[in-house]
């Protein structure tokens, strides 16, 4: 006999995944990579970014703007590059910072394989992202997604309410229906806030268990 704790029947209708160290290889692991190839004080980029992105972060700040689409790719890199330094003095290129920095946000081959197979059972399945730039694999995301919300180009960025009740507008379903997974704590309480099944993604094999105490099973 099988686990008769779990749910029978899939408790949710629609799976909402973030995309940077959810369906790619962890932030720090591609974050880090970067560091190291541009000789980057790791301690100046951990306070910029507890600056810009922690959870007292101004509201009017870089990262806020680039994802709500107000900064552009350039002209956030400039402002980045003007606030780090580098372990050997050498200046930092801010032409192309970005792309560097998430050259190495490679998917996760366990993930996308979890994802294909939802969609393929019948399951809607969205993406959520805040966007720093537009750097996703279109093809990938076509293949993978009903449904896409990326920051930059609707103007609100997690851990915002609005940006979670347009997701589910989108995909069409009441919050209970609908299960999120983010790799930042902030972002999944928000998504509880409203309503949502929501949980922090580590690896594919807990976000696949987890799943199955929702009746899915992948």
């Amino acid at each position: 006999m099988g686990d008769t704790s779990l749910p029978q029947q899939p408790l949710v209708d629609a799976l909402v995944f973030d995309w940077g160290g959810v369906l790619t290889v962890s932030v720090p692991e591609f974050v880090g990579a970067w560091l190291h190839a541009e000789a980057i004080d790791r301690e100046v980029y951990g306070r910029i970014m507890r600056e810009w992105l922690g959870r007292d972060a101004l509201p009017d700040n870089p990262v806020f703007r680039l994802e709500t689409g107000e900064l552009t790719v350039p002209q956030f890199e400039r402002l980045l590059a003007a606030e780090l330094i580098t372990t050997t003095g050498a200046a930092i290129d801010d032409n192309g910072l970005l792309k560097r920095m998430f050259g190495g946000a490679t998917p996760d081959p366990a993930m996308v394989e979890l994802v294909r197979k939802a969609r393929a059972s019948g399951l809607h399945t969205a993406l959520l992202s805040n966007s720093w730039g537009e750097g996703y694999p279109k093809d990938l995301l076509i293949e993978l997604f009903d449904t896409v919300v990326i920051s930059g180009r609707v103007g609100m960025r997690k851990p915002d309410e609005q940006i979670y009740r347009h997701t589910l507008d989108q995909i069409g379903v009441p919050a209970g229906r609908a299960v999120f997974f983010d790799d930042a704590p902030v972002n999944v309480e928000a998504a509880q806030a409203v309503g949502m099944h929501a949980f922090r993604h580590t690896t594919a094999d807990d976000t696949r268990a987890t799943l199955a105490t929702l009746g899915v099973n992948l």
